[in-house]
């Protein structure tokens, strides 16, 4: 897909991951991170799926109004998050999809093109 002649609307795409965090809008972010239609993009407190914990989706869940899918990039590999935080996101309610950060990051740009209102929470990998 040729980016240059996408439309994203508001939100900037996911230009590159990796080396441990992201670059959007020519930016380049260090560490985990998470991104919100209309608020922009923030520290994630998470390095690894194993230190995520219900807290770590406050501010996300609080702009629940603003996307219809939140798109969790777990690292290097897809590994759930343990069942209290499933349960957690279920009970808001939140719909999420749980992926590797790589299809997350994929995935997000899709749906951005499609002018979709969508937000992510990205573990950054090596």
């Amino acid at each position: 897909m040729e980016l240059s002649n996408t439309d994203f609307g508001r939100q900037p795409p996911i230009d590159a991951y990796g080396d441990m965090g992201f670059r959007i809008d020519k930016k380049r972010v260090e560490g985990s991170m998470y991104l919100l239609p209309d608020a922009g993009m923030f520290p994630w407190g998470a390095r690894t799926i194993d230190e995520v914990a219900p807290n770590h989706f406050d501010e996300i869940a609080a702009a629940i109004e603003s996307y219809d899918l939140l798109l969790i990039g777990t690292g290097v590999s897809l590994r759930f998050p343990s069942r209290e935080v499933r349960d957690h996101l279920t009970n808001i309610p939140l719909h999420f999809e749980v992926m590797d950060t790589g299809a997350a990051c994929r995935t997000y740009n899709v749906l951005l093109g499609e002018q979709r209102r969508v937000a992510a929470a990205l573990i950054a990998i090596e």
